[in-house]
Parts: structure tokens; sequence; C-alpha cells
């Protein structure tokens, strides 16, 4: 069919289907208007370039949606949540106080619910978290980071400093509780807890720029757990 044959094809069935809709009752018209508008929210009929309007639209409603339930969520932590507040008030002691201006909710492309910057800014990842149990947890380990580097000598770039932060933050936030590793898919009962704080803490010390391989993580990470794992300060125990 040539392109002209098209137009004339496609300009034909357009008039068909007005020559329909001027058939209908005032009832029938309002039932395919709503039908159409159905078709249209799940895609049906929409151009290329509609499709993808459609689905920025909705990825831009979604990340507002999830960025204000996760400042809610953090708003609600900070006032309520007892190993938030008692981490914010030793924070506050250590002369690094948080507050929600240093806890924003961005939007992560890695696969992380959280991080520390060495401004003291606490980033938490709204797009990827489970629920407000897991924003607490993300909370507190972030906030165990900034209790170090507040209270001690923490070099970033030295993978021993780097190791014993993450293995604190594991251990005391709660990030390794049953509960959380039974949502990662990692089950387990004998030593469970030390199991996932040292793989935690190996994940982690992948992305440090002094790191040379998984090896040399896992090498760093077993040279200081002992001593890092006991070290529970500012908790009396482990939370």
């Amino acid at each position: 069919m040539s392109t002209g044959d098209k137009e004339e094809h496609i300009s034909a069935r357009s008039q068909k289907y007005r020559d329909q809709y001027l058939a209908m009752d005032v009832e029938e018209r309002k039932a395919f208007g709503m039908w159409t508008r159905a078709m249209r929210a799940i895609g049906v009929g929409l151009s290329e370039e509609e499709k993808k309007e459609r689905q920025a639209r909705n990825e831009y409603d979604k990340d507002v949606k999830d960025c204000t339930q996760c400042e809610k969520w953090r708003n609600e932590l900070l006032q309520t949540s007892p190993i938030v507040r008692f981490m914010s008030q030793h924070l506050s002691k250590s002369g690094a106080p948080v507050s929600q201006s240093s806890m924003p909710c961005i939007k992560c492309e890695e696969m992380r619910s959280g991080g520390f910057a060495e401004d003291g800014t606490i980033q938490l990842c709204y797009n990827r978290l489970f629920g407000k149990g897991h924003l607490e947890t993300t909370m507190a380990h972030e906030m165990v980071h900034a209790y170090d580097q507040a209270n001690f000598a923490l070099d970033w770039y030295n993978l021993d400093h780097h190791a014993c932060t993450e293995i604190r933050a594991a251990s005391l936030s709660g990030d390794c509780r049953w509960s959380q590793e039974v949502m990662r898919g990692n089950v387990g009962f004998l030593k469970h807890h030390q199991t996932c704080v040292k793989r935690r803490a190996v994940l982690s010390l992948l992305s440090n720029p002094s790191c040379k391989s998984k090896k040399h993580a896992e090498a760093a990470v077993n040279k200081v757990f002992q001593s890092c794992f006991t070290d529970t300060r500012p908790f009396d125990e482990i939370y």
C-alpha cells in the first residue's frame, strides 16, 4: 500500500469512527467515554510519544509519593523511635547533631537503602525502602557511622577504619536481626548475627576505592572483627 493509499485508508477509518460516535445516544457516548479513558489509562490507543510521556509522569508521581512517605516516616522516627532518639542524643553530645535537613530522602541508583557522607549528611534512599521498620534500621546504621566519625579519628580510605565502622553499624543498628535477614533471603541460626555482620561489612568495603578485591575486603574485616564487634559504644550492649 502506498503512502497516499495509507493516508486515505486512515482517513476513511477515522470518518467511520466519527459516524459511529455521532450515531450513539447520550448514555452510549458516556459509556464510550469512560471506556476510552480507562483504555488510555493503561496505555491502549496511545502513540509511542504519549506512552513515554505517560511513563515519565507515572514515574514522577511515584517518586513524589515515595519521597513524601520517606520524609513522613523519617520525621516520625526522629520523634518516636527509641534507637533513633538514643543515637540522636549521643550525636548531639558528640558535637554532631542530626535533624531532618541533614537526613534528606533521595533517589538512589545503587541497591542501597542509605549512605553516609563525610560532611555528616545521612542519605535515605526513598526508592529502596521496604517499610518504616527498614527506614528505622537504615537511619540507625548511618547514625552509627556519624557517631564513629565524630568520636574517633576515622579515615574512610583506611580499610581497617572503614571495616570497623561497618562492623559496628551492621551489628548495633539491628541491620542483622533475624527478621532482616529473612527478608533478604538469608536464613541461618548458628552464629547468624556474626555471619551477617561480616557479610554486610565486606559488601560495604567493596565500594571503597582503597579496596582491591573481595579477598582484600574480607581480610580487613577479619583483622579488626573481634575488637570492633565487641565495641558497642554508645550502647551498653547490642541493640
